[in-house]
């Protein structure tokens, strides 16, 4: 019994099928003509959104410290000292914070005044100013943002192509605008097992694109090196602070001791023979103290050279000669087949509204 329901319902469903299939051939033309509108809007659409470039750039970062723990430690050997292990380590950063970097408010506000050109010199100017006046966006943004431009005028912020002074802590609207703006736009990608790192950025000029990657690569690479060296150029500054004062001090006992000679010459006293001996004993304090800053001086400037990270490019950045969006012909099919859905979607509602009024009636 149960069968010979399903059956009837199947029939039904299959009848219903073949109805709507009927009913929307008999439209075919309108469908047809929905399509068209679609084709016209999806080509007016596709060519409304600016082309973007993307330029990627591949990089690797030295992924042992042996060199590094090799020649300290030989020096360290030499000089009469013994590192730990721990040290060599010191200040080291692992690449999965890179893309953190890339997005902190720091890095970003650093590019605002990186110059950017391309090859016919329609652009040469500040980042900010690229991104603020030279960005071209699709024709209806500028009707969505007519409310926002119209308060705008009547605000008290400055119109200025250059921030002239930003504030990290509060910035503007236009600012920010243009921080989120160029935020996306920067796109940094660690892969874990290999350690490469892949950095690349989107812009409408491709010239610019690949200025901007390799602007960021040497502004990541500056940026992580500021920060492992940051430790072993502090000790090196202080190490040579100790290293002139011990200079001055073992030059002084060695000024002290000769003017006391001079002054004592052919003189046979037992207090002369304590005091030449205790000027003596202070040069050789002064003097061991001297060379052993001097070690310590070469020490901290070896660390320096050696916690300095080493950056392999794989690739480098290549002006794109093909823009990766938009996807035009993406665009124009989707919305061939979206003017096909709702032409197709309100002949049917409109059937079934028919219907519905007619059962009602």
């Amino acid at each position: 019994m149960e069968t010979n329901i399903e059956k009837v319902s199947n029939q039904e469903k299959e009848i219903d099928l073949i109805d709507l299939g009927k009913k929307l051939w008999v439209k075919r033309k309108f469908i047809l003509k929905s399509s068209i509108v679609g084709l016209v809007v999806g080509v007016m659409v596709a060519f409304s959104i600016p082309k973007e470039y993307v330029t990627t750039v591949v990089f690797a970062p030295e992924t042992s410290s042996s060199t590094s723990a090799g020649s300290v430690g030989a020096l360290a050997v030499m000089a009469g000292f013994n590192l730990g292990g721990g040290a060599v380590n010191e200040g080291q950063m692992s690449p999965e914070l890179y893309p953190s970097i890339a997005e902190s408010t720091p890095f970003i506000l650093g590019l605002f005044n990186v110059r950017v050109k391309d090859l016919n010199r329609e652009v040469d100017s500040t980042l900010y100013y690229y991104m603020k006046e030279k960005q071209r966006g699709v024709w209806w943004s500028k009707i969505l943002n007519l409310p926002g431009s119209i308060i705008g005028l009547f605000s008290s912020e400055g119109s200025n192509n250059t921030p002239t002074k930003i504030n990290s802590f509060a910035l503007t609207r236009e600012q920010t605008n243009i921080f989120n703006n160029l935020k996306s736009r920067i796109i940094i990608i660690v892969d874990k097992k290999t350690g490469v790192i892949y950095l690349s950025s989107t812009m409408q000029s491709p010239e610019i694109s690949a200025s901007l990657a390799d602007t960021l690569t040497t502004y990541l690479q500056s940026y992580i090196i500021s920060y492992r060296t940051q430790k072993a150029r502090q000790d090196l500054s202080f190490t040579e602070k100790l290293y002139i004062e011990a200079k001055k001090d073992y030059s002084e006992a060695q000024q002290k001791y000769a003017k006391y000679l001079d002054e004592n010459q052919n003189i046979i006293l037992a207090s002369y023979r304590v005091n030449q001996e205790k000027l003596q004993n202070e040069v050789a304090l002064t003097y061991s103290v001297y060379n052993q800053m001097a070690q310590q001086l070469q020490l901290a400037k070896v660390k320096v050279q050696d916690t300095t990270p080493v950056y392999t490019i794989i690739q480098p950045a290549i002006v794109p000669l093909v823009p990766v969006r938009p996807n035009k012909k993406l665009i124009v099919v989707g919305f061939i087949i979206l003017g096909i859905i709702l032409s197709s979607g309100f002949i049917l509602g409109k059937e079934i509204w028919t219907e519905m009024s007619n059962n009602y009636n």
